[in-house]
């Protein structure tokens, strides 16, 4: 089974307690503490080498790592390994990347609205491509690429007008939307490019269609729109673009009911799509350019809560907390994501009742999971929540001043620390009282 369609991480052997990674969960989270994130590092280079694997039916194609799905330097040093270049979003992940030791020139930047700092980051520091969303930033690369006597080499990001059957809030290739060029504008934005001192080099076309998707046939259609864009750009101004960069996106296994394809089934989708449209419209074979950030990530980790105080709704809803919820996985409360879990320290009790996991935070909202069954919890029990790899992490808040957890990578029985949790002094160190109020 493709490692997408999977649960839980690769890596759970068998014993008394639930392990990741050959970590006993309850161990790591007496050492560590809880809230706890533990990244199995076995499972992020097995979906790698899928990827690899099922795409080497196509000569030309480079793997690009989504960072906004979790970006730390230890994760960047693991992906750079698995030779996956970075797309990257803003100048906190170009920073990360850098300091990671990363080649830049694997480095794509993305993003609706970089700022000039950002942009002139980017170029100090070599990044490989930016895709151009807008015509505001043509202006900001031109002035900052002129400074530091460079030419840029770009993509430019389209909205093929395809839709999928995901969130509304992570769908990304529609036709109304924030990021890049309807087909509309591709003229007008080349057209504007070619008048700035030449210190923009369009290589080729961009597009995301969204995320959490499951349709093979989306990444098809999207391949067709940029491949027919190319070619009539290539007729229209005698400009040979050669690369084409179908973004990420595809859907993980968050809970039984979901079905995401393999990687393998993806990838001969967009493969006979390219090849037949490649002759179709009468291009050179381009360079494809993939950016999976969640179908590489999310799997691989867990978050691991203690449980507190309970409180049963006469005739209702059992609640359960735990020392967690939205502010280090605000996922439920923004998509109603749904996820799955185990009791660690209970993994053979085969009792079960049905409850609800809450958060500590002070919102109504802060459920994690509705109506799952697990064995009879007390105070000091374990619970490991799967598939929190991406987007937990990486969108994690102070929210109630709490402290960002800690995370752990484990392999091969070794845990390591990549993420040191927060400390209250930490929480107030950026904190400034105005000298008026002392």
């Amino acid at each position: 089974m493709s490692t997408n369609q999977l649960l839980k991480p690769i890596t759970i052997e068998e014993g008394n307690n639930l392990c990741v990674g050959g970590c006993d969960m309850v161990d790591l989270a007496n050492k560590y503490g809880t809230p706890l994130y533990v990244i199995d590092e076995q499972t992020i280079r097995s979906v790698c080498k899928e990827y690899k694997k099922a795409f080497s039916k196509y000569e030309k194609v480079k793997m690009m790592y989504a960072s906004k799905a979790l970006c730390t330097s230890a994760i960047s040093k693991i992906l750079a390994s698995e030779n996956f270049g970075f797309d990257v979003v803003s100048g906190g992940e170009i920073y990360t990347v850098y300091k990671a030791g990363i080649d830049m020139s694997t480095v794509l930047f993305n993003g609706n609205n970089k700022t000039p700092d950002e942009i002139e980051l980017a170029i100090k520091y070599g990044v490989g491509r930016f895709s151009i969303d807008n015509y505001h930033e043509v202006e900001l690369i031109s002035e900052l690429s002129k400074k530091y006597g460079k030419t840029v080499d770009a993509l430019l990001r389209i909205t093929p007008g395809i839709e999928c059957h995901t969130h509304k809030y992570i769908q990304t290739g529609q036709l109304d939307s924030k990021f890049g060029f309807d087909l509309s504008q591709i003229d007008s934005i080349i057209e504007h490019i070619l008048t700035v001192d030449k210190t923009i080099n369009i290589r080729g076309l961009h597009a995301h269609i969204g995320s959490q998707i499951f349709e093979p046939q989306c990444y098809a259609d999207e391949v067709e729109v940029l491949v027919k864009e190319i070619a009539r750009i290539d007729n229209k101004y005698n400009i040979k673009l050669d690369e084409i960069n179908i973004g990420g996106g595809l859907g993980v296994k968050y809970v039984s009911s979901d079905n995401p394809p393999s990687i393998e089934i993806i990838s001969d989708s967009i493969i006979d799509s390219l090849n037949k449209n490649i002759e179709k419209y009468g291009i050179e074979k381009p360079t494809l350019y993939l950016e999976p950030g969640r179908s590489i990530i999310s799997t691989a980790g867990v978050t691991l809560y203690t449980v507190g105080s309970s409180k049963q709704v006469p005739g209702m809803t059992k609640y359960v907390s735990v020392d967690g919820g939205m502010a280090d996985n605000p996922r439920p409360s923004m998509y109603e994501a749904e996820y799955y879990a185990e009791v660690a320290n209970k993994k053979n009790d085969s009792t079960k009742e049905k409850i609800t996991i809450a958060g500590k935070f002070c919102e109504s909202g802060d459920i994690l999971i509705k109506d799952i069954e697990l064995p009879k919890l007390e105070a000091g029990d374990i619970i490991c929540v799967y598939n929190t790899g991406a987007y937990n992490y990486s969108m994690a808040s102070n929210y109630n001043r709490a402290l960002k957890p800690a995370m752990v990578l484990v392999n091969n029985s070794q845990s390591d620390m990549i993420i040191y949790r927060e400390t209250l002094e930490d929480l107030v160190s950026r904190d400034n009282i105005p000298g008026r109020l002392l």
